[in-house]
């Protein structure tokens, strides 16, 4: 038979043991959750800057502006960034035109949003899309290529921790050139080629990629069917960025 007094002291070892498990699953628990929230509120604070920032883009619109305008553009975490990108008009496969377009490029965290020749597209990889259109036009033996071009100027890349204000300042003018009757194809050079290339699919042109100039950002070639007369109208949004 056990003495009395072990088996006391036997139960109150195993007392303060189960508390101590407790304890300490409860803090495994509570830091569990505390990550877990945490990632929700960065995640709803990123998805939140990406929506404010895709509006701002979205309101740019330099094929309906003319002169100086101005455009807030606010964030509390990110980084936006200018980035040299090439949209070139072909009759066939020989280049008609070439044009530094420049896009604004904006990143907080896994989200990316990208102002290019008119086009915002939200997201990267193959889940990218258009959330905006490029301004670009068929109707029966006509395209009218609306092109914007930005021209930027400012810092190459401004940063933002708790909450950044900058202004994006356009002076568009417009030129319209009349390219004739061809065989046209629009390549847009774009690090979200599968964005571009379900727009472009979605308007009746075949796609294919080419990489004009090595540098390993593919262009997305769109190709329209049949003859055509088109009319280039090149939207020079001379751009700066200003804090």
């Amino acid at each position: 038979m056990i003495p009395r007094e072990f088996g006391t002291l036997d139960r109150a070892q195993a007392n303060v043991v189960g508390v101590a498990l407790l304890l300490a699953i409860t803090t495994i628990s509570l830091g569990v959750l505390t990550a877990g929230v945490g990632s929700v509120v960065e995640s709803n604070a990123a998805a939140a800057d990406a929506n404010r920032v895709a509006d701002s883009f979205e309101s740019l619109q330099p094929s309906k502006a003319t002169g100086v305008e101005r455009q807030e553009l606010a964030f509390g975490e990110g980084s936006l960034r200018v980035v040299d990108r090439t949209v070139r008009v072909l009759d066939g496969d020989r280049v008609v035109t070439t044009h530094e377009a420049d896009a604004l490029v904006f990143e907080t965290g896994s989200r990316r949003v990208a102002f290019l020749a008119g086009a915002v597209v939200r997201g990267s990889g193959t889940t990218a899309r258009l959330a905006e259109r490029p301004p670009i036009s068929t109707a029966d033996s006509l395209i009218v290529i609306g092109l914007p071009v930005l021209n930027a100027s400012g810092p190459d890349a401004v940063s933002g921790s708790g909450g950044t204000k900058l202004t994006l300042q356009t002076d568009t003018s417009h030129d319209r050139t009349a390219l004739g009757a061809g065989q046209y194809r629009i390549a847009v050079e774009t690090a979200t080629p599968a964005a571009w290339e379900r727009h472009f699919e979605a308007e009746n042109a075949a796609t294919t990629r080419r990489d004009f100039d090595d540098d390993g950002v593919p262009s997305v070639v769109a190709t329209y069917p049949g003859e055509r007369t088109a009319y280039l109208v090149v939207h020079d949004a001379t751009l700066e960025v200003r804090r």
